[in-house]
């Protein structure tokens, strides 16, 4: 981090999921901005004010360009492109200084570690299945990575998911449906003011799953979009508990806090009970739903809207300009 000081600083991310509302939000914190776009995509970003530079490259490749990166100060910013196509071992690997705990994209990369870090936190989880022979009821089941759902079906009982586990290729894990509606839930872990933010929640809007199929096609998955959701307000107490659980799971598990943005994915009960069944270790697409306007929830900790990307590169500017920049890179 040799030169990494207060002045000059860049924020570059993977110009896809929620690169305009990083690039944005660095932008308006005074940082420069870099998109590191694959071949055919560049040309996009590079029509936005707030976009400095944009290399287009292999996303691959993007390991072999790390000297050029630090070279200009630059600070990745994971996003679940990043994860999917550079892949984790290389964001583990890459020698560039990256916003948030990095060692938790390899727990997220792997469903039955991220399963087993939900339970160490006291969260509530579906059970989970070793084998169709345990299976007593309806099942998803979960390809690993991050796929945006793609990939996932359903089984309602044992015979129907032998058939089906025929044709999955990689590894998956079994999981207990659990009957409710979803709610995806946002958080900002700040070491900087060792606390941790409740920023929002989104639902995703998925193809073939809130289309009007009419039966006439199987649920995939596929996120498309993501739609704004403002949860009942007698739940906010247990969900920041349950966030604050999570961290201090992950303090423990890896060493450091889950820095900066990750969600916690959940599907609420008829009884209000909140089921957790997902996290991700870094921004979710999901929070680009308060882009520019700003989350309602970040009014609790600052006196005018704060959307995520914003929120990112404010913790990355006032971490550099105090000499703590180490705490919220690794």
């Amino acid at each position: 981090m040799e030169g990494y000081g207060a002045g000059d600083l860049a924020v570059a991310t993977v110009a896809s999921h929620t690169a305009i509302q990083i690039l944005l939000g660095a932008k308006r914190e005074g940082l420069r901005t870099i998109a590191i776009a694959p071949p055919g995509r560049g040309w996009f970003y590079s029509r936005m004010w707030f976009v400095d530079d944009v290399l287009e490259m292999d996303l691959r490749e993007l390991p072999a360009a790390a000297e050029e990166l630090r070279s200009r100060r630059a600070v990745i910013v994971p996003h679940g492109s990043y994860v999917e196509y550079v892949g984790w071992r290389a964001a583990m690997e890459i020698r560039v200084p990256t916003f948030g705990n990095r060692y938790l994209l390899a727990w997220e990369a792997d469903q039955r570690r991220k399963m087993s870090l939900m339970e160490e936190a006291g969260l509530r989880v579906p059970r989970t299945y070793s084998s169709p022979e345990e299976v007593d009821g309806p099942v998803i089941v979960k390809l690993y990575g991050a796929k945006g759902g793609r990939g996932y079906f359903f089984a309602r009982d044992p015979e129907e998911l032998r058939d089906r586990l025929r044709g999955v290729e990689g590894p998956y894990i079994i999981q207990e449906y659990v009957v409710g509606v979803p709610a995806y839930h946002h958080f900002f872990y700040s070491p900087l003011r060792g606390r941790l933010e409740l920023f929002g929640f989104d639902v995703r809007y998925e193809s073939n799953v809130d289309g009007r199929t009419f039966g006439l096609a199987d649920p995939t998955f596929v996120v498309v979009g993501n739609l704004p959701l403002v949860l009942r307000e007698s739940l906010l107490p247990s969900v920041l508990r349950d966030g604050e659980s999570f961290a201090s799971a992950v303090q423990e598990r890896t060493g450091r806090p889950p820095v900066g943005p990750f969600s916690l994915e959940s599907i609420v009960r008829d009884t209000l009970e909140v089921v957790y069944f997902e996290f991700s270790g870094r921004i979710v697409a999901g929070t680009s739903v308060y882009m520019v306007h700003g989350s309602p929830y970040s009014l609790m900790y600052f006196r005018e809207p704060v959307d995520m990307g914003r929120r990112i590169a404010m913790e990355i500017r006032e971490a550099a300009e105090s000499g703590r920049l180490s705490e919220v890179v690794t």
